[in-house]
């Protein structure tokens, strides 16, 4: 294994080293080549290829097949990164099926480690998966593959009772043996609790600058989205190309330049 491999022992030093971690949701070779050239440290094959490459309005149509695809794209240019990828909606509703998937996602697409949302209902979930040597990404706060439950792509935990639920459910994944959390769309002091609280990686999305590493939509962070949300960055307006975009996206993560105060809750 080459020595800048990103393994989970890895990104727990970087936490340890305060050390911030840079990931970028991915979907094919050529981007995924760019990815590792800058130093990002996280690829995440995600299911918002549904909505950014697939055009969907949610994510909730993309299948276990597309995640795939998409995946053993990555994964032909992807060496030091480590490979996320997404366990889309209903792939995992039960302990056996949400097995099922991530052998798939793993043996057919490559993936390092898959990624759930949710807390309690998928505790036991992690659990198998981690028992049978499956790194999980958990992922709480605004979960889009709720948005009909939730009513919305909203901001999660802004009163005491909901950020003490998410508090307490990121405790029970990292108990039940997840290796990483993404936190999105939360109130920036909940973000910074939440990272100070666990032993594992947080890896925040709209949840303010206290978070271990922060990810973003990479087409949203190259100014693709024509209504982008408020916590994101155009980084490709004066880089003067997509490597270079990505180039300061790391530096913008490493140094703490982003997000700034305007781009939290």
């Amino acid at each position: 294994m080459s020595s800048n491999k990103i393994t989970v022992t890895r990104l727990r030093e970087m936490k340890r080293d305060g050390r911030k971690i840079s990931c970028l949701t991915c979907y094919d070779a050529s981007f995924a080549r760019l990815m590792e050239q800058a130093g990002i440290e996280l690829l995440l094959v995600g299911d918002s290829l549904g909505m950014v490459v697939q055009g969907q309005s949610t994510t909730l149509p993309v299948s276990l097949d597309e995640m795939v695809y998409h995946a053993r794209n990555v994964a032909r240019a992807c060496h030091n990164p480590l490979l996320i990828v997404d366990l889309p909606f209903m792939s995992y509703a039960s302990p056996e099926q949400a097995l099922r998937s991530a052998a798939r996602l793993m043996q057919e697409g490559g993936a390092q480690m898959v990624k759930l949302e949710g807390g309690g209902p998928v505790l036991e979930s992690v659990r198998r998966m981690t028992e049978q040597g499956i790194p999980v990404c958990a992922h709480l706060g605004l979960l889009p593959q709720s948005v009909h439950k939730l009513g919305g792509y909203r901001v999660q935990g802004r009163d005491d009772v909901a950020a003490a639920r998410i508090l307490k459910e990121a405790y029970e994944l990292q108990e039940a043996g997840a290796d990483l959390l993404v936190l999105e769309c939360v109130p920036a002091s909940l973000g910074a609790e939440v990272s100070a609280t666990l032993e594992i990686p947080v890896i925040g999305i709209g949840a303010g600058s206290s978070c271990d590493g922060q990810v973003l939509v990479v087409y949203d962070m190259l100014g693709m989205n024509p209504n982008p949300a408020s916590f994101v960055r155009d980084f490709l307006g004066g880089a003067g190309s997509i490597e270079g975009a990505f180039q300061a996206y790391v530096a913008a993560v490493r140094d703490g330049g982003f997000p700034t105060l305007e781009q939290a809750f």
